[in-house]
Order: C-alpha cells, then sequence, then structure tokens
C-alpha cells in the first residue's frame, strides 16, 4: 500500500491512502488520524490500511477523491529520528580522494552515520529554502526506510523486520557551510537544513523483486532544470543494507516508531550513470580534469528526484522543488 499525509489537521497532517497509480487517494483518519500514531500500532492499524488500500484500487472506496500532489505534506511531516548513513562506497572514496584523504578501514565494516534534523520535512513540491545561494547548495537523492518500535540491539535479521515503509528524500546540503562545521570536530548543524520527502511511502511489499536484502535495486532519476543529471543504481555499490544501518543504530538505544533512516547520497562506481548530487559530480570533474565546473544551486533553479518500477510507473511520485530565497529575519 502506499501512505501520505494532506496538509492539513495540524503540524502532523491528516493520513491518507493512496492508489497504486498515484491518482487518487482516500483519507484514513477514522483509522489513524496521523502515519505517526499509525507506525505506533502498526500491527493493528496496518490490516485496516490494506484493506482501505485494496478498496481504493478497486474503486469502491468511500469518499476518494483525485490526488494533487501541491496539497500533500510529507509523509512523516516530522519525525522522532531521522538517521542518515553514507552507505555508497564510491561515493565515500571519490570524496576522500579528491581531498587526498584515505578512506578510515573501519567504514567496510562500520557504518558512517549520523544524526540528521527531523523535527520537519518539506513536502514534495515545497521549495529549499536558503538565505544565500553562496551557501552552497546541493540536494542529495536517497531512499528511505521508516521503521515501527525497534528494541535496543538488534541483529540485522531482526531489524529488516522492523521496515515498514520506503520512501525517497532530498537531503539538502548546504556545501559551502560543511568545512567550517566538521572543523569544529562536532558534526552538522547549520549546513544541514530541512529536507523534503516524496509523495508517498510504501510498504516493501509493494515493490516486489525490486525489494530484497533490505536495498532496493532501481535506478535513482534525477533531472536539475529540466536536463537529466543521473540514474544511478540504488542497489548496486550499497555497502551496507537498510537492515545493517537500523541494527547500527539500534546497538546502544531502542527506536522509536516513525524513526526515518537514510541510504546516503545514491552513487555507483560507473560514473556514466551520473550522480545523485552535485558534490558527487564535481568530484568526478575535480579528479578528471583538475577542477570543478558544475556550479551548485542558484535561486531558481528546480530538482526532480524520482524512482520508477520497469514498467515506467512511478512508485513514490516526484520530489520537485525549487530553490528559493528567504531573507534573513531581523
Amino acid at each position: 500500500m502506499k501512505l501520505g499525509s494532506l496538509k492539513e489537521g495540524g503540524r502532523d497532517g491528516t493520513l491518507i491512502v493512496v492508489s497504486r497509480n498515484l491518482q487518487r487517494a482516500v483519507r484514513a483518519d477514522a483509522i489513524a488520524p496521523t502515519l505517526q500514531r499509525a507506525l505506533e500500532d502498526w500491527s493493528n492499524v496496518a490490516p485496516r490500511l490494506n484493506a482501505l488500500s485494496q478498496a481504493l484500487n478497486e474503486d469502491r472506496a468511500e469518499g476518494a477523491f483525485d490526488l494533487d500532489d501541491a496539497v500533500l505534506a510529507a509523509p512523516l511531516p516530522r519525525a522522532y529520528e531521522f538517521v542518515d548513513g553514507s552507505a555508497y562506497l564510491p561515493h565515500v572514496e571519490r570524496v576522500r580522494r579528491s581531498r587526498g584523504a584515505e578512506v578510515p578501514e573501519s567504514f567496510y565494516t562500520d557504518p558512517l552515520m549520523y544524526q540528521a534534523t527531523s523535527a520537519g520535512f518539506y513536502g514534495p513540491r515545497d521549495p529549499i529554502l536558503a538565505s544565500s545561494d553562496e551557501w552552497g547548495i546541493d540536494l542529495e537523492a536517497e531512499v528511505v526506510i521508516v521503521t515501527d518500535d525497534v528494541p535496543m540491539g538488534v541483529g540485522a535479521a531482526t531489524a529488516a523486520e522492523h521496515i515498514q515503509l520506503v520512501g525517497l528524500v532530498n537531503d539538502v546540503s548546504l556545501r559551502n557551510l560543511i568545512p567550517g562545521e566538521l572543523a569544529k570536530g562536532f558534526g552538522f548543524v547549520q549546513s544541514k537544513p530541512r529536507s523534503a520527502l516524496s509523495p508517498v511511502f510504501v510498504t516493501p511489499d509493494e515493490l516486489g523483486d525490486a525489494w530484497h536484502d533490505a536495498k532496493l535495486h532501481l535506478p535513482m532519476r534525477t533531472w536539475i532544470n529540466g536536463a537529466w543529471f543521473g540514474a544511478a543504481e540504488c542497489g548496486v555499490d550499497m555497502q551496507f543494507s537498510f537492515a545493517e544501518l537500523v541494527a547500527h543504530v539500534a546497538k546502544s538505544r531502542p527506536l522509536s516508531a516513525g524513526t526515518i533512516v537514510g541510504s546516503g547520497t545514491i552513487a555507483n562506481e560507473d560514473t556514466s550513470k551520473g550522480a545523485s548530487c552535485l558534490a558527487e559530480q564535481r568530484t568526478v570533474e575535480t579528479l578528471r580534469d583538475g577542477k570543478a565546473s558544475t556550479p551548485f544551486l542558484k535561486f531558481g533553479d528546480t530538482v526532480r528526484i524520482e524512482i520508477t518500477d520497469a514498467a515506467g510507473s512511478s512508485l513514490f511520485g516526484a520530489i520537485e522543488q525549487t530553490v528559493t530565497c528567504q531573507p534573513p529575519r531581523g
């Protein structure tokens, strides 16, 4: 099934079930008012949502309406946790090599992750807001999963059973702010603004054979200003599966239902497939030509992120955003 949230009913939106073709939807607030509440009682709520999804797809759901992406909030407008990884080895190796640094030996056996911004997510059509386009505004096209309650200390096999939803995120980075923050040795704050989520999250069974080994095996398609930018394969060169990422986070603490875990920027060893972030493209250019030629995003630029199935149908809907100036406030 496919689930989304309307921009109504407060900060956490109103839960809706969305048709497989993303054309129709029906409110599900009689079952659970929000997606967060549904995840907190998933074993009881999911069968009822599945029944509503079946009715919607068979055109027999009462109250169904045509879906307009403009009215959609993020499926989870805010989450208790968003923990982002960097699971693609080619991306880590290139970025490190471009600045003359080695990949730590531990990376090959221990995931690289950080605690990301989760207090609010942009909807799929909301703008990317920044006060200056000199900050090095960058898209990062990633896959995310959402868990139910995960107990502390789970292994990867058990962690896989707690993955309930899959979606996309544009994990925006402000590249020119990152070096100064990392130099302090304490992580990201200003350089990681709010991210945008795909129109819907879907249950893994909805993905068929494209979901196995706790990885999504489809290309991540990205466009900038309408021009093709990349179609990196999500299931290729992913050093750690989502089950391993969840287990890594839960090593020393339980995870609350609604925790979002990100894959990190999709990247392949084969650079002909393009990139999923500008930093990756600029790194390839630097290693090849001695300098980067692709600029970061400027005000007015647009980005589009989408994954389609083998038949060309959109699975999660598209994230489409315009970079917009929000002047500093007093």
